[in-house]
């Protein structure tokens, strides 16, 4: 009969579905590393059923049987307000992960949704992509604007989302991603948005020079700040007082009063733009931080009006600078080389006999943390993770270290060996304690080997 197929075809058939169902089940299905917040915070609340609110200094070794004993980021800041400063234990350290779109862009903005289960980026093609928070997986993808997205902001009751975007152009964001408004703002791109605490009006910082405020509820424009002589980089509205500052390309911060569109007070010091600038998010919420492309960083007071702290340790132009949600004295500060250092106010002692007062060194420092220039920084909401992104076009996902990890800071990222493709091969690794090749040697200086930020602690040492 025609198109019958003989008994030697039908065995070669056979035989080669067989060989492709072996090959199938032979090909090893790539580990994707799991940062796992449930367990520790699980911990937590039953240390605190029974009574147990502190953790001594020792009380984790390095050993990784003692990973059982690390706790939330929350933990430890109530253990620092305790007097026991641990926060260099919860600075995020280790490369997790590399997240990035087939069709590669800058990447100007990230935010974690309110939440804290998934990533959104926003790029230089207009799309929105989500993120799995927790493996990191590839969720969807948005076409949200025609243009750049240069801004993302949530509101305080974490209902709706704003963006803004290089021709001006501001959209309003359900939870669902359902676009309800689009208003034109600016006529040129929007740097920067932030919300007033109630949410009932949000700030716009644009290249035009100017910022506006506008009514959430109806999109009207009330405010026109006009004071700098050229772009606005970088805006932000305090938490809780009635009180806005932004950063110019023209070397410049400016206070405001929302009420008035006179500035209340401007701060020289700089010398070339100001990359980022942001208020202190928690603790006592009286700190400014901003960081400059003169290769500066400055933590202002708002209670003196002056400066507190004056980083100039770094060999690149700074691009962007975040402050830990949960640990009041911690901020991260990002680099246009790709440099990603960490730092905490609580190193800093002050000598009033010398000249220069303000030097602190970072508690951890990552050299080759992105190919290029950073452009931003988030923290989750948990501060169990931060998520950097820039010109390099991939987001890349940091955690603390575990303990007896010999490798954690053996990466590319910290040696800059990128043979072949590296951050392929290290997305691939069971997020474990790796033990390291016979030709490795574990030193006993600063971020080798060691503790994060504890010079001198080798983890290989046994514990006594």
């Amino acid at each position: 009969m025609y198109g019958a197929r003989t008994d030697h075809e039908r065995m070669l058939a056979y035989q080669q579905n067989i060989e492709q169902q072996l090959a199938s089940q032979s090909k090893k299905q790539p580990h994707r590393r799991i940062v796992d917040h449930g367990n520790n915070m699980t911990n937590w609340y039953i240390k605190r059923s029974l009574g147990l609110f502190n953790q001594a200094i020792g009380e984790i070794r390095p050993e990784s049987s003692y990973l059982i004993d690390l706790l939330p980021s929350p933990a430890y800041a109530k253990i620092n307000q305790n007097r026991n400063n641990l926060p260099i234990v919860d600075s995020q350290t280790k490369f997790v992960h590399l997240s990035s779109n087939k069709e590669k862009h800058t990447i100007s903005t990230v935010k974690w949704t309110p939440e804290g289960r998934r990533l959104l980026v926003a790029s230089h093609g207009g799309e929105f992509t989500l993120w799995n928070g927790m493996t990191f997986n590839f969720e969807t993808i948005t076409q949200a604007h025609d243009s750049a997205i240069l801004s993302l902001k949530y509101s305080h009751n974490d209902n709706w989302l704003l963006s803004g975007d290089q021709d001006g152009v501001v959209k309003y964001w359900q939870t669902n991603f359902n676009n309800v408004n689009i208003i034109q703002c600016h006529n040129d791109g929007i740097r920067d948005l932030s919300f007033s605490p109630n949410d009932s009006k949000f700030l716009t910082s644009s290249d035009d020079s100017t910022m506006k405020l506008w009514n959430f509820n109806n999109g009207k424009e009330e405010r026109v700040f006009t004071g700098h002589h050229w772009d606005i980089k970088s805006s932000d509205w305090h938490p809780n007082l009635g009180l806005i500052v932004s950063g110019s390309r023209d070397n410049l911060i400016k206070l405001w009063d929302p009420r008035s569109p006179n500035c209340i007070n401007t701060l020289h010091g700089f010398k070339n733009t100001i990359a980022k600038t942001r208020f202190q998010p928690t603790g006592m919420q009286r700190l400014l931080a901003s960081a400059s492309r003169d290769r500066s960083c400055r933590i202002f007071d708002l209670r003196t009006m002056k400066d507190l702290l004056i980083l100039r340790n770094h060999e690149s132009d700074l691009s962007c600078v975040e402050w830990h949600p949960i640990h009041a004295s911690v901020f991260s500060v990002g680099a246009y080389d790709g440099t990603l250092s960490h730092y905490s106010l609580d190193s800093y002692i002050s000598d009033d006999t010398k000249e220069s007062v303000n030097e602190i060194q970072p508690i951890h420092k990552i050299p080759y943390a992105h190919e290029k220039s950073i452009n931003a920084l988030e923290y989750h909401p948990l501060g169990h993770l931060l998520c950097s992104a820039g010109t390099d076009r991939s987001a890349r996902f940091w955690s603390r270290s575990r303990p007896n990890d010999p490798m954690a800071f053996q990466d590319a990222l910290y040696t800059n060996d990128k043979n072949g493709a590296w951050y392929y091969q290290a997305n691939n690794n069971i997020n474990a304690v790796i033990a390291p090749p016979e030709t490795f040697k574990p030193t006993t200086g600063n971020n080798r080997g060691g503790i994060p930020g504890i010079p001198g602690l080798n983890l290989n040492e046994q514990s006594t």
